[in-house]
């Protein structure tokens, strides 16, 4: 969340605690906060007259499943006095901050990640002088919330830039990004940019979340191809009022991105790159392990009403789930323990029924005996030992223990000697009031894993979505094993569930090797396995250049995150060590973990921030000129009179020749458009030199043509109503309004214009026009030394009467048998090739379906020529 909001021109201190903000003067001149965090998103809170967010990006670029996202929020102070400036972010908790930039008035304020303690003294002075404190604290179940500020001077701007990274992790067979925007203000230069780059191709994308509903649906494209999908999110103002997760103060909703890879090697993926390797383990075609499975449930008192109701329901879903091949157990506890059965019991439809009976009857009483209980499951799971299968034990609870042994310490022991290591434990957190550091340790010491369940109308869905994710057991007892290697992150895994995914990173320190090994042991349902695979150690394909050392990173990222959670079950020296190994790849790799904070400096003046990270369980003044006959231009951004003139009569010359020439070779230009079902697009050729119609919407008066070049459009034109049009060629860009004319410049500053229902912003290369309801991104390239444009449509009217050939984003067609597509039931031959798609600022080239454009655009050529742009 990014919010903006005016408040004077008083500095203050934002420093963050678990549950309150005090603000006062400051006279500390840095910012400083830390903490982790996993996904985010800005929002804007303004007065419209006082704040101006111009511009709201999210960009993020996920390079084999590390994924490192950029918020860049740009904020203008329209009045003529200093304001406030605040910046708030809602942050997921798995991201580490890895940067965070302020530039105000051209100069830039980057941040400086220390060790905690070091940065807490320098906050603690200011606050010893009654200067004030931030906050940041849990939001929901995912995310963190983040604040700072800056006081921006009048007719002044200010940019913030937020980086953090993480990986992505597979749940359920799909990774999923989670983008969730609320600028509280309707924002003309608002995109989300998704790109996605996979070694092995990518076999799934699926858009969700509120900002996918049916409103907002048209602003949402997606590209897939081969190892590489795009998914870009590009409102118009209009939309960023009326959809279901918008009003008045723009949207606010979630844009949730999933997918899935191709694996077809059985090994898993293996890649190395700069002294770095990471390995992705996640086989397929392996028959299930059955499952001996005990749920402990909590009954006690505090389990009263909603929450015993939906723990019922979870239960009885989780029951209908059982393979019957699987045996399973039931507990219930207070201060006593029940079973439901002595012995674990096969999954057959008898048991099954009588086990449904018995959930049906749990009711909440007494106290909470949490050692007896898990003991007894332990106990359960040992009696009954079944060669080939793979034992689970599964604690629910929303309290602390207050009966029978009651110290969490001697719990944990108790609990980690009886398992043994043998089989992991899962704990269940429900609700608050839960001791969450208590499960958590004593999960993770079992080769568990804790989490909470949110006290919420969908709880039994929680508790039935964890369950899912350990519901089918493949592996056993797996070990991976790599020659040459060091600082190696965790290589045992006691289970490997369908859906999830095992990621080793490490460090190769035989530099000798070309070819790096990697050994997988493990025991399936029949047998014991082995995969091998090796990769070559130079091999760097598949990675972006500006994110070449990403293993590094990811490696970098995953060894902290691990360490953490290792601290929490470690003591004394070791606990120590690990601490120490935290700080340091914290600080070299600039993290914001829990051991670091991040200071900023900031203008002169300016106060002290920190941030803590909260605990699982705590809730430039743009110049213009108008030109006269005496006047030059003292800008890009030029005013133009309206009497200049913009068309100018043409002379036609006329020579004889000897013979006539022989005709010139048809030059092509290659189109791309791409299928919701498909994940190869689809791209065709038009001749060179013609006129076309690129998009026509009668019913909102709009229109958009353009003339083709050798590489793409030499010029476009955009007409809306009757008075506004936009002329565009390789040099300058020229907007009518019937009034006045605005001139831009290719590369010039970033620049604004805006009328009613009209919106041109200019950066760099680009130019994002909306028109009514039609918002189109407009490009200039360059290719073997040629200028060229190219229209990339993000948004339009969704109704049949849309004419042009962009008019159909997304084409509907059926692969078949020999090299045939077919497209509206006719059979088209095509053949494999590749397109640039200039659709985007980065070009990239993608293979594509080449077939006759009369089978894409459904008609002629003449059908979409025009006599004059």
């Amino acid at each position: 969340m990014v919010e903006y909001l005016g408040t004077g021109s008083k500095n203050h201190l934002i420093s963050f605690s678990p549950s309150c903000i005090i603000m006062g003067r400051a006279t500390v001149g840095v910012m400083l906060f830390g903490f982790l965090l996993s996904f985010t998103t800005a929002v804007t809170i303004v007065k419209p007259v006082d704040i101006d967010i111009y511009s709201f990006h999210i960009n993020s670029t996920v390079t084999s499943r590390y994924a490192i996202t950029v918020i860049t929020s740009r904020v203008a102070n329209r009045l003529n006095e200093s304001k406030e400036v605040h910046f708030q972010v809602k942050i997921p908790k798995n991201a580490f901050i890895s940067k965070f930039r302020m530039t105000i008035e051209g100069k830039t304020y980057d941040g400086v990640v220390k060790e905690k303690e070091e940065a807490q003294q320098q906050y603690s002075q200011a606050v010893s002088r009654g200067e004030s404190a931030g906050m940041v604290s849990s939001v929901g179940r995912t995310l963190e919330e983040f604040k700072t500020s800056v006081t921006v001077a009048a007719f002044s701007k200010v940019t913030f830039e937020l980086t953090y990274e993480e990986l992505l992790q597979r749940r359920l067979g799909k990774y999923q990004l989670l983008i969730n925007a609320q600028p509280m203000q309707p924002v003309a230069d608002f995109k989300i940019d998704v790109y996605i780059h996979e070694s092995p191709s990518i076999s799934l994308l699926e858009v969700k979340g509120g900002l996918k509903t049916n409103e907002l649906a048209s602003a949402v494209t997606t590209t897939r191809s081969g190892k590489e999908a795009w998914v870009n999110f590009y409102p118009t103002r209009e939309q960023q009022t009326r959809c279901d997760v918008c009003g008045k103060n723009g949207v606010n909703g979630d844009l949730i991105i999933m997918y899935d890879v191709d694996r077809p090697k059985p090994s898993g993926e293996l890649q190395a790159s700069d002294g770095y390797f990471v390995h992705y383990f996640a086989p397929t075609d392996i028959p299930r392990i059955p499952k001996n499975v005990v749920l402990v449930i909590d009954r006690s008192g505090s389990m009263r009403g909603r929450k015993i109701e939906q723990t019922r329901e979870a239960l009885l879903k989780i029951l209908g789930d059982l393979a019957e091949e699987d045996y399973f157990g039931l507990i219930i506890f207070d201060g006593q323990v029940e079973v439901w059965k002595h012995k674990l019991r096969q999954a057959t439809e008898r048991n099954l029924e009588l086990a449904k009976n018995f959930v049906k009857k749990i009711e909440d009483r007494g106290s909470t005996d949490i050692n007896a209980a898990v003991l007894k499951g332990v106990e359960m799971i040992k009696k009954h030992p079944r060669e080939q299968s793979a034992s689970i034990l599964i604690l629910l609870t929303d309290g602390a223990p207050n009966t029978g042994e009651s110290d969490p310490t001697r719990i944990q022991a108790n609990v980690k000697e009886a398992i043994g290591a043998k089989f992991p434990l899962y704990c269940l957190g429900f609700g608050f009031d839960v001791n969450f550091d208590f499960l958590e340790k004593m999960a993770l010491e079992n080769h568990g894993r804790a989490r909470r369940i949110y006290e919420d109308s969908d709880a039994d869905l929680q508790l039935k979505g964890f369950y899912e994710e350990v519901a089918v057991p493949l592996l056993t007892g797996v070990q991976l094993n790599y020659t040459g290697s060091s600082n190696v992150t965790q290589t045992r895994f006691s289970h490997y569930y369908n859906g999830s995914e095992i990621v080793v990173a490490g460090q190769i320190t035989d530099n000798s090797l070309e070819t790096f090994q990697a050994e997988i042991i493990a025991i399936s349902k029949n047998s014991r396995v082995t995969y091998q695979d090796s990769v070559f150690t130079k091999d760097t394909s598949g990675v972006l250049p500006q994110h070449e050392h990403f293993i590094q990173r990811l490696w970098a990222y995953l060894t902290v995150k691990q360490l953490l959670e290792k601290e929490m079950t470690l003591n004394g020296e070791e606990k120590e060590a690990a601490r120490k190994e935290i700080l340091d790849l914290s600080l070299k790799y600039e993290f914001v973990t829990p051991l670091t904070s991040m200071v900023v400096t900031k203008p002169q003046g300016e106060e002290a921030h920190v941030a803590h990270k909260p605990k699982e369980e705590e809730k430039a003044k743009q110049k213009q000129l108008r030109i006269t006959s005496g006047g030059r231009a003292r800008s890009y951004l030029q005013r133009i009179s309206s009497s200049m003139p913009i068309i100018r009569k043409a002379v036609r010359i006329v020579s004889l020749a000897p013979a006539p020439a022989p005709p010139p070779p048809v030059i092509e230009v290659r189109f791309l458009i791409s299928s919701l079902d498909q994940p190869k697009p689809i791209c065709y050729d038009l001749p060179a030199a013609s006129k076309l119609r690129l998009l026509m919407d009668p019913s909102s008066d709009f229109s958009m043509n353009g003339e083709l070049s050798t590489k793409g459009f030499k010029q476009i034109a955009l007409h809306y109503k009757t008075n506004h049009s936009l002329m565009l060629n390789t040099s300058h860009i020229l907007y009518l309004d019937g009034l006045n004319n605005v001139m831009f410049l290719w590369g010039q500053e970033p620049s604004k214009h805006e009328t009613d229902s009209v919106s041109l912003i200019l950066n760099n290369e680009e130019v994002d026009v909306t028109m009514g309801t039609v918002r189109v991104v407009l490009f200039r390239h360059k290719k073997d030394g040629e200028m060229f444009l190219w229209p990339a449509v993000q948004q339009q009217p969704n109704h049949v009467n849309i004419q042009g050939i962009f008019g159909k984003q997304h084409l509907e067609y059926e692969e078949l048998s020999g090299s045939v597509i077919k497209i509206k039931d006719e059979d088209v031959k095509a053949t494999w090739s590749t397109a640039t798609d200039y659709r985007r600022s980065s070009a990239p080239v993608l293979g594509c379906w080449l077939v006759p454009y009369e089978s894409v655009l459904q008609g002629e050529l003449s059908d979409f020529t025009v006599s004059q742009l």
